[in-house]
This record gives structure tokens, C-alpha cells and sequence, in this order.
């Protein structure tokens, strides 16, 4: 999961990031994962969990305002078809601290981690329903897309979910891709040359916050994951997204052009 980037901006030069390793640490983390999505303490990834993940060949990075951690990413070793890889299954900002370029911070820190580990591929799990989440992994970091899980967590407690199914896309992020060094030099991915577009309206937040609305917001998502799933079907990706004036976000559909198979 990863929390969207909005909020009021605040300058990050007194912040540290670091790694984490005791156990005083990961209940900091577990406090601000609560504090971020609301969820209940049944579905919080608990202490024990940062303790393991650490010591297996993952990694906690928080990022520290002094002795107060405000930001931190929680990610685990995989392997997937004899390729190994991270999934990154938390990054948390609080909220004073977004919008400020935080995430993109942590995710270029632990792009480096990854990399010193000889790991070249760093996936993720993101609401194809969350606009700006989905700006931000597209075109600021410079993953891709092309799988659909349906209902991936069940029905979460979080306030942010409106009791949707937890419908995700599965961020592919490539760490030494063309795509990637674009993102990192120009500060965007190359353009797309787009075989379609896949919508999701401004208005799908009010949408799922409010409960006599929320049927519209399950209409928008279960239009678009047979839209999305077809695609992938067909052998294309998500390789960018659009944001217009009003707020709508755009989905842009391609096939990938670098020879990566899972």
C-alpha cells in the first residue's frame, strides 16, 4: 500500500531517513500506520511482522523529524518465476509532511537499498481508484502496471477504502529500465504511445465517502476493472497517467517496450 501524496507542504531539509532495526522503532511505525489509514488493530501489520521482515532481507526506513518518526516504508523479500525482487507493502506519510516530495524521497532511498542488495525490481500494490496515488507511481516514479487483483485485502475497516472492494494494481517499478533512468534525469518517464485510455472521475472521493453515493464509485470501479483486465489480457500495460484541470485521472494504456517478463 501507499499512501497518497497530498496535504500542506513542509520543508524536508530537518528530516532524516534511515534504516530501522529495534523494536522501539517498528512501534513507531505501527503507531503512524494507524494514525495514516485508520485501520483496526486486527488489520495493522504488527511489531513481530517489522521484526521478521527486517531480518530476512527486507527493510523499514522511517524518516525522522529528531526523535519523532513521520514517513516510513516497510518492504519484504520475494521471488517470483526464479527472479528475486522487494515488495514494498507500506509506505505511510503523516499528513503535515505530505506533498512536500517526502514520498519520492523514500522510494529513491529505497531504490538504493534495493540495488546494493543486487535487487533490480521493486513491486508494490496501489487503489486503481486513488487519482493522485496513481499520478505518483506512474509518472514520478516511473512504474508500470499489467496485473489486476480483485479484492486483494477483503473489506478493510480504513475509512480511505468507502468499503469498496480492496481492488489493486500491482506497481512494477524496474529499478535500472530506460523508463526509470528517464524518470531519474528528466524528472518524467518518456512519452507513451497510447493504444488506450482507461478514466476515473475527480469526484470518485466524495463518491466513496459518502454512503448514499458510494453505489456510483462501485459502478466507476467495476467498469474499469474489466477494462483494465482486458487489456492486460490482450498483452498491454499501464505506462502513464494523465491528470486534466478539473482532477480526472487517466489511465494510459501501451505495450512495454523493454523485454522484462516475470
Amino acid at each position: 500500500m501507499f499512501t497518497p501524496e497530498d496535504g500542506l507542504p513542509v520543508a524536508l531539509d530537518s528530516l532524516t531517513l534511515r534504516t530501522c532495526h529495534t523494536v522501539g522503532e517498528f512501534r513507531q511505525a505501527l503507531a503512524l500506520q494507524k494514525e495514516v489509514w485508520g485501520f483496526a488493530d486486527a488489520e495493522l501489520v504488527p511489531v513481530r511482522l517489522f521484526v521478521v521482515g527486517e531480518k530476512v532481507g527486507g527493510h523499514v526506513i522511517g524518516a525522522y523529524e529528531g526523535s519523532e518518526m513521520v514517513a516510513f516504508a516497510y518492504a519484504i523479500p520475494g521471488l517470483r518465476n526464479g527472479r528475486s525482487y522487494l515488495h514494498s507493502h507500506m509506505l505511510a506519510v503523516r499528513e503535515q509532511y505530505r506533498n512536500a516530495g517526502l514520498g519520492r524521497r523514500i522510494k529513491l532511498f529505497q531504490r538504493e537499498l534495493a540495488l546494493e542488495q543486487g535487487v533490480e525490481l521493486i513491486e508494490w500494490t496501489f487503489d486503481p481508484l486513488e487519482i493522485k496515488n496513481s499520478f505518483f507511481n506512474l509518472e514520478r516514479l516511473g512504474a508500470i502496471a499489467r496485473r489486476y487483483v480483485v479484492n486483494q485485502y477483503g473489506i478493510t475497516s480504513s475509512p480511505l477504502q468507502g468499503g469498496l472492494p480492496t481492488d489493486r494494481l500491482v506497481a512494477e517499478w524496474w529499478l535500472r529500465s530506460r523508463r526509470v533512468e528517464a524518470v531519474l534525469k528528466t524528472g518524467q518517464p518518456p512519452p507513451a504511445v497510447a493504444d488506450a485510455r482507461v478514466e476515473v472521475p475527480a469526484e470518485i472521493y466524495q463518491w466513496k465517502a459518502a454512503p448514499e453515493q458510494r453505489a456510483r464509485a462501485a459502478e466507476v470501479q467495476g467498469r474499469n476493472r474489466d477494462l483494465l483486465q482486458a487489456h492486460f489480457s490482450g498483452g498491454r500495460c499501464v505506462l502513464g497517467y494523465e491528470r486534466d484541470a478539473k482532477g480526472n485521472g487517466t489511465f494510459v494504456i501501451g505495450r512495454w517496450d523493454e523485454d522484462l517478463q516475470l
